[in-house]
């Protein structure tokens, strides 16, 4: 019933009577949800709660087919879901990330609001619990401690094959036609930082291109574990009070919404009682932030000056980089994917300490184990496509300066070392750095090699390929 004012109503679950904003869909459970649970701005992930309307959806179905549920009730819990699924019910999905640990909350908000939205299709009241009820129709032959862990994978395979892969990709296509476009510019590796022999732009932009391969794979290789859904293992992994094929007859219902594979748990008992899945997953995420730091790291390097620095690159001008310093520009683009694989590196703790929780027959610490993993997902996507758009993809290369780092090298003595030795190339090299000399000057004067010689086995070009360059 509602107030006289009609701002709220009253409605009651197991502990009695709580009153609840009359307009809204939530009831009891919610309610005392948002009182208890009151604990930072964060709200559990859409993509869970989108992810949970899939469950209840595929569950209505298997439930009518089988005849449990009879069909009319059925076909409103479809038509409510479906709601949920098109975002036109987002405000009724206000518990925060920080709950009971199951999920229980979240569990029941999503129970209660398609039942709640279900009775007024079919002309009810908000409250009322009929003809759906929360309980006994949109929850029938499940529990949250199947459904959470289900509803998480879904949503993590959904995040990653439809934001994070796609934008990984894309990064990767846009790295590799940088390197083919300058695969024959040579110029000065480093290792330790300091000069060491030549590559080409497109070999060192090519081992990029393969750590994204690398991480692309062994993300994707993630998901397998990600696939299998707990659902149908009920309370404590036994399935009581669901048939023995639900877990199965539901996943290939979600399998046939969604387009994924997934498929039942093979034992209901470690999917309630573990998050490893997504641990593993997480840990693969982290895996991916470290290549990408790395590359963000080299572009910075590389783009560094523009007159005291690397300046091989030039990275695009995409906003004035101080108040204070006129004509200043800044590797921001490079700076936000730094910071974000930083942020994946913390969340990935969270998760790993997650996982290593929870007792007996379930783990406890799924709410902030999901909202960490769908947090590092969006991201890992957001920043990687926003680093593609405004770096990589308007990079451009310094030529001159690229060919005035190779000519003053004096790593290119290495070349000399199968001819006149390791120590005589040394004296060489050392010799150039003290005298500031080119190298070719410092090897004549040495009288350990001829002009001739030199000229034919010093040929940078040359340096970047496999062999010795004195049998060349």
């Amino acid at each position: 019933m509602s107030d006289a004012a009609g701002d709220t109503r009253t409605e009651s679950d197991a502990l009695g009577t709580i009153e609840v904003p009359a307009d809204r869909l939530w009831g009891a459970q919610t309610q005392r949800a948002l009182t208890h649970f009151a604990v930072g701005t964060d709200r559990m992930p859409i993509e869970v709660i989108r992810a949970y309307a899939v469950v209840k959806l595929a569950a209505a179905r298997v439930n009518v087919r089988d005849g449990r549920l009879p069909e009319e009730l059925g076909a409103l819990i479809e038509r409510a879901c479906q709601e949920v699924l098109n975002g036109t019910l987002d405000d009724e999905f206000p518990i925060g990330v920080f709950q009971s640990g199951s999920g229980t909350p979240t569990n029941m908000n999503v129970n209660e609001v398609i039942a709640n939205r279900a009775n007024v299709l079919a002309g009810g009241a908000l409250g009322a619990k009929e003809p759906v009820h929360p309980n006994d129709h949109v929850n029938m032959a499940q529990s949250t401690n199947d459904t959470f862990p289900t509803a998480m994978h879904v949503a993590a395979v959904d995040a990653v094959t439809r934001d994070l892969l796609p934008a990984l990709g894309a990064l990767r296509e846009a790295l590799d036609a940088k390197a083919r476009a300058w695969a024959d510019v040579v110029k000065i590796g480093r290792t330790h930082l300091q000069d060491a022999t030549p590559i080409t732009v497109g070999q060192e932009l090519s081992g990029h291109v393969a750590q994204l391969d690398d991480a692309i794979a062994d993300v994707r290789g993630g998901l397998d574990g990600v696939l299998r859904l707990a659902i149908g293992g009920t309370a404590v992994g036994t399935g009581l009070n669901a048939p023995a094929s639900f877990g199965a007859d539901v996943s290939a219902e979600i399998a046939a919404r969604t387009g994924h594979p997934f498929v039942p748990a093979p034992n209901p008992f470690a999917a309630l009682a573990s998050i490893d899945d997504i641990v593993r997953l997480s840990a693969r995420l982290r895996s991916l932030s470290a290549a990408l730091f790395k590359l963000a790291n080299d572009m910075r390097w590389l783009g560094s000056g523009p007159r005291a620095g690397l300046g091989e690159l030039h990275l695009p001008a995409n906003e004035p980089g101080s108040s204070i310093m006129p004509g200043k520009v800044n590797p921001t683009q490079a700076e936000v994917l730094l910071q974000v694989c930083v942020a994946v590196t913390g969340l990935d703790t969270t998760v790993h300490l997650a996982g290593s929780e929870g007792n007996l027959q379930l783990n406890v610490f799924r709410p902030v184990a999901i909202d960490a993993v769908l947090r590092a997902v969006r991201l890992l996507a957001d920043a990687t496509g926003t680093f593609r758009a405004h770096l990589v993809e308007g990079l451009e290369i310094d030529r001159v300066q690229l060919e005035r780092n190779v000519e003053r090298s004096v790593m290119l003595v290495t070349a000399l070392t199968p001819t006149i030795g390791y120590d005589k190339a040394a004296a060489i090299a050392h010799l150039a750095v003290a005298e500031d000399l080119p190298l070719r000057d410092a090897a004549l004067a040495s009288g350990h090699i001829s002009a001739a010689d030199f000229d034919r086995i010093v040929v940078p070009r040359d340096l970047t390929t496999p062999g010795r360059p004195d049998e060349a």
